[in-house]
This record gives C-alpha cells, sequence and structure tokens, in this order.
C-alpha cells in the first residue's frame, strides 16, 4: 500500500508534502507531483500537510479520482514522453529535481479555466 496524489494537486504543485517527507519519495512532475510507490514507507505525514487535500491513502482515494492511483504508478515505471526509458527506483527525488514531464493522464488534464 502507499499514498496517491490526485486531481487536486494537477496544476498547483504545492511542494509542502516534498518538505515532509522523511524519505524523499515525491517526484515533481511538470504539473503535479507523484509518490513512488515503492519508496513511500506510509508513513502519512505528507497528507495532513497538502493545501489542497491531494493526498489519498491508497484505499480511500475517492472514486472519481480512482484513475490516479495507476497513474502515480505509471510515472515511474512507463517511458513517458519526452524520456528514453522509465524512471523506475531512482531512491530519492531530491537529487532528481524537476523532471519536466507528467503521465499522459495528468498532460492532457484540461487546464484550470479551459
Amino acid at each position: 500500500m502507499t499514498y496517491v496524489i490526485a486531481q487536486p494537486c494537477i496544476d498547483v504543485v504545492d511542494r509542502a508534502c516534498v518538505e515532509e517527507c522523511p524519505v524523499d519519495c515525491i517526484y515533481e512532475g511538470k504539473r503535479a507531483l507523484y509518490i513512488h510507490p515503492d519508496e513511500c514507507v506510509d508513513c502519512g505525514a505528507c497528507e495532513p500537510v497538502c493545501p489542497v487535500e491531494a493526498i489519498y491513502y491508497e484505499d480511500d482515494v475517492p472514486s472519481e479520482w480512482g484513475e490516479f492511483t495507476r497513474d502515480n504508478e505509471e510515472f515511474f515505471t512507463e517511458t513517458l514522453p519526452g524520456a528514453d526509458e522509465p524512471l523506475g527506483s531512482p531512491g530519492g527525488a531530491a537529487k532528481l529535481g524537476a523532471l519536466g514531464r507528467d503521465t499522459p493522464l495528468v498532460a492532457n488534464w484540461p487546464h484550470n479555466g479551459t
């Protein structure tokens, strides 16, 4: 089990959760943040600091955002546009910085006001 970042994070990318995470498992895409399912230790420190309430325990993701559970995993397991290979398990987000790419779900999500 892991935590999942859902739709409310798109185009917000508030990094309070990144600062709170003790294991550095929250990675920054272009329009959203993603929690690495294998690196997350399920501590829950990220959830209460999220200002837009976008972080949920995997079993508690609201049904309207259920697709984000698989989407968070795909950020690490699939070759995304702009990448030569899947990200895999790099062992920490800080050393990579902002990656500048997103999953197709997030990349194609309508922008606020459009």
